[in-house]
């Protein structure tokens, strides 16, 4: 097993296969899940826009590392937001890697039995059991929508064709009407210049035809230059002491 080296990836410490069932002991992440911070919120535990932008760049990165940086490119194929774990500083890690397969170098798609989360799952894997590396760019999209609106991957409607957040985003972009599904959070402190700019890059990463997704290491880029044009503050993590967060 190769070594992962970045931050943003959870640490496996250990492995032990000396008993009946192997254990493998990961280092404690203390606050959870981001699926925990986008669809259950409290008051208390509200994530401003900064940290939502934070949280972007760091699990393009990591995702970006994983496709371009390795020694053997990584697909992790089951990105979502209860696999995206915050640190106690609120940087995010991608963890759950037990779908996750390494290809060689000339490698273009794995074709596998259909692994993933309904809702996150590349329609265009789910169609042609080919994984390519922009099966993990649309689920990253799912997230990435998923900060912006606060909504959970699969909606309670009564409308089929708006039950799939990406598809009910897809449809807002084209009809103009996206600020009626942001959350309350980014309305409040997001310029709407920012909004467009983030929402726009959400939209390529869901696009339908994979081909034209951007790459993983291109929505990195983007995403670092987004956040760099808002403020001077980086992403070194963001401490939460009683109930107020504070930058550090």
């Amino acid at each position: 097993m190769q070594p992962i080296l970045t931050i943003n990836i959870v640490k496996l410490f250990r492995c032990c296969l000396e008993i009946e069932v192997p254990l493998l002991v990961y280092e404690f992440i203390p606050n959870g899940t981001l699926y925990r911070y986008i669809h259950d919120q409290t008051e208390e535990f509200t994530i401003t826009w900064e940290i939502r932008l934070c949280i972007d760049v760091e699990v393009s990165g990591a995702l970006s590392y994983l496709h371009s940086t390795t020694s053997i490119p990584i697909y992790h194929r089951d990105i979502k937001s209860a696999n995206i774990l915050l640190d106690d500083k609120f940087r995010a890690k991608i963890s759950d890697f037990g779908a996750s397969r390494y290809v060689t170098i000339d490698q273009t798609h794995l074709t596998t039995r259909v692994q993933g989360t309904f809702g996150y799952l590349d329609l265009e894997y789910f169609r042609s059991s080919q994984f390519t590396k922009k099966g993990d760019v649309y689920s990253f999209g799912v997230v990435f929508v998923g900060l912006l609106t606060g909504q959970k991957p699969i909606r309670s409607t009564d409308t089929e064709e708006d039950k799939s957040l990406a598809g009910y985003f897809l449809r807002a972009m084209k009809e103009n009407c996206l600020f009626d599904m942001l959350d309350a959070q980014v309305l409040k402190e997001a310029k709407e210049e920012e909004i467009i700019t983030v929402a726009m890059l959400a939209k390529r990463c869901l696009n339908l035809n994979g081909r034209k997704r951007p790459t993983m290491k291109e929505v990195a880029f983007e995403l670092g230059g987004i956040r760099a044009s808002i403020g001077p503050q980086n992403c070194e993590g963001i401490d939460f002491v009683g109930g107020n967060f504070e930058t550090g």
